[in-house]
This record gives structure tokens, sequence and C-alpha cells, in this order.
């Protein structure tokens, strides 16, 4: 069964974030700008999430004693601000417990060194400022990033697009919806290539000039 997981993340990612979120029906879109930290990554799992206290990244130490390997490590406060909640000792945890990835709802610092390290991480910004640790926050609870819920176990799919988010008894339809729509663009592209408009081939001319 594993295996078959491992499978079907595997191929979430490699279909990449918007055409998963096409293929889902246009949900799940994680509407934050996100800084990917290391270039040309991509990542698909299920969420390990975190709910920090404001600027406190207490819980971030907390959840490493549960983080499973191929989970995406999900991290958020009450409030995104630019506050770092990981830099390169937690990534680093996080990258030997075979984190798929880490999407942070607030700043990570170290970049350099996370980009070296190559573990994928997606953040709203990069910045020194450090956190505290001292508020006692939750772990594996509903959070919202971007104005998407994710709750634990649901596929988060990150790259260069952004991240998705996949309800976790919905994978299986969306991951044949995801390869039937790439099907679809691949044979669209080839008509496009020989010279073919989309103006034509998705009947907008009529939208624009009318029927008569």
């Amino acid at each position: 069964m594993r295996g078959a997981a491992e499978d079907l993340h595997r191929e979430l990612a490699r279909l990449g974030a918007a055409t998963v979120y096409e293929a889902s029906g246009r949900e799940g879109l994680v509407d934050a700008e996100l800084i990917q930290i290391v270039p040309g990554s991509r990542a698909c799992g299920p969420a390990r999430t975190v709910r920090c206290g404001q600027d406190d990244n207490l819980m971030v130490h907390a959840a490493m004693a549960r983080l499973a390997p191929g989970e995406v490590l999900v991290l958020t406060m009450p409030e995104p601000r630019p506050v770092a909640l990981v830099g390169d000792l937690l990534a680093t945890q996080a990258q030997v417990r075979g984190a798929a990835a880490i999407l942070v709802d607030a700043s990570v610092r170290d970049r350099a060194e996370l980009e070296a390290m190559g573990l994928p991480v997606w953040a709203r910004w990069v910045r020194s400022r450090g956190a505290q640790k001292t508020v006692v926050g939750d772990l594996d609870v509903p959070v919202v990033v971007g104005g998407q819920e994710i709750r634990p176990g649901d596929l988060v799919v990150l790259d260069a697009d952004g991240a998705t988010v996949v309800a976790a008894e919905r994978a299986g339809e969306v991951l044949a919806a995801a390869q039937a729509r790439e099907e679809k663009e691949f044979a669209k592209r080839r008509q496009l290539q020989a010279g073919a408009l989309s103006y034509e081939l998705d009947g907008l001319r009529e939208v624009v000039e009318g029927g008569g």
C-alpha cells in the first residue's frame, strides 16, 4: 500500500500544482505568493500540519518528533508575518526524517544553506528575524494557508507555480483527471505546433465575434 501511495504522490508532483488544480475542478488553490527556495524543485505528500503560536516556532521543534517520511510539513501561525519559523538546523532535522517538503506560511532564513541542502522548501518570505520558543500551539489540526484549508493527511502539491491541496479522499479521482488533462493538452500542443490557433480550437472566435 505504501508503494502505491508513493507512486501516487510522485505522479501528482510530476503533473504539477497548476494541472492538478485545474483537474480537481479548480479546487485546492493556495492563493499566496510563495518563494520556491530550491529552484526546479517539486514535491507532493500528505500534510503534517502545525499551528504555531504567533511569531513562535516551539511547535516546529515538537513536530519533528512526529514527522514521517514522505510528509509535507505545513507550518502556520495565527497571522502570517515575516518571522523565520525554519532555518538550516530545523530543515536538517526534517530532511533526516525524510520530509518530502516544507511549506512555511511565514519566513525562513539561511536561504543559501537551505538551497544547498536541496530539501524542497516554500515560504512567504525570507527574513532573518527569529522566532520565540515559548508558546504551545497545535499539531495535526486543520490549518489555513492562502485561504485554503489543509487538513492533516491532505496531499500538498508544490512546484514553481505554487501549491495546490488535494483532499485525501479525492486523491485517486484527481490523479486520473490530471492525467487525462495532460493527455488532452499534449494532443492540443501538437495542433498548436502545427499552426492551429486556440482562438479556433476552443471556440473563442464565436465568443469574440459572434456566431452570425
